[in-house]
């Protein structure tokens, strides 16, 4: 008779979340590799920049396409491509943990699928608003709008918690109040850029996307406005 395992006290990280993490990570250690000459040879020093004009976002780019009513597949995949390319190892590392850490806690509650949607409308929507909100040449990178698209899930998941308990709903935006806040004290203290617009917008999309992606949400939604 083949013995049973226990289950595991901690669920495990979702394979899709590895992935995106692994990819954060080796592209930031080629960079950093690369800007110290020890990959790629003296090219390699150019490389973040290159991948910067290549691939970052800013609204000039958007303003362009629409003005001309073109879109062409190279700007287009910048709405998603700026999430991989950081300004530093710092940026990227911290941006991959809290990738893990947001990603790990919705992925308990809702399908993995649901959790990379999330993380991609995020991320598109994020640099969309930016760019419509902030014209001008400052380069959108990092991952960080799809990260605070996974948070908007988070707090989506206690916002509901605390519903259900009867306690007083607010409580679930602390942490991006508490993230916020964070961001307009660094700003204040070492001068800050409108990127964090498309960081609450990254927000606010994964926030109401979740009443849709969510475990039974379109069919929860489609009875409230029934209702309603």
């Amino acid at each position: 008779m083949s013995e049973q395992r226990p289950p595991a006290p901690v669920n495990p990280l979702p394979p899709f979340l590895i992935a995106l993490f692994l990819v954060l990570i080796g592209i930031e250690g080629a960079f950093t590799l690369g800007a110290r000459g020890l990959i790629g040879g003296p090219d390699a020093v150019g490389w973040r920049a290159a991948a910067i004009q290549d691939y970052g976002f800013n609204g000039e780019i958007l303003a362009w396409m629409l003005e001309n009513k073109t879109f062409p597949v190279e700007h287009l995949r910048r709405l998603l491509s700026y999430a991989f390319v950081h300004g530093s190892f710092t940026h990227a590392l911290f941006a991959g943990v809290l990738l893990l850490a947001m990603g790990k806690f919705v992925s308990d509650v809702f399908r993995h699928w649901a959790v990379l949607v999330l993380f991609v409308v995020s991320t598109v929507l994020g640099a969309a608003i930016f760019g419509l909100v902030a014209p001008g040449g400052t380069w959108l990178i990092g991952a960080f709008p799809g990260v605070y698209g996974l948070i908007g899930g988070f707090t989506y998941i206690m916002w509901l918690r605390l519903g259900q308990m009867g306690t007083n709903q607010v409580r679930a935006f602390t942490l991006i109040g508490v993230l916020m806040g964070l961001q307009l004290v660094f700003g204040l203290l070492f001068g800050g850029s409108a990127t964090w617009i498309a960081d609450v917008s990254g927000f606010a999309t994964g926030f109401l996307a979740s009443f849709v992606l969510s475990p039974g949400g379109w069919s929860r939604l489609r009875a409230k406005l029934r209702h309603d």
